[in-house]
């Protein structure tokens, strides 16, 4: 899997993990499904950032992802 993809991914996937994890805080529920995907969403920026050499900057985050979904268009 392309750094790129797994950092745009694991972005997406915190994002989306945020609305899930305050539902389950305000039902007093456990976040469980919500920890793991927070957890996945993290290992995968952790292994894009330490695959990618240069590293990234948070300036170069909009053109990662035109990159990522330009790719998917195509």
């Amino acid at each position: 899997m392309d750094t790129d993809l797994m950092l745009v991914t694991g972005i997406i996937l915190g994002v989306l993990s945020i609305p899930a994890l305050l539902n389950a805080y305000a039902d007093g529920r456990a976040p469980r499904l919500a920890s793991v995907v927070v957890l996945i969403a993290g290992v995968l920026i952790f292994l894009a950032i330490n695959g990618h050499r240069p590293g990234y900057a948070p300036s170069d985050l909009p053109e990662v992802f035109a990159k990522v979904f330009r790719r998917l268009l195509q």
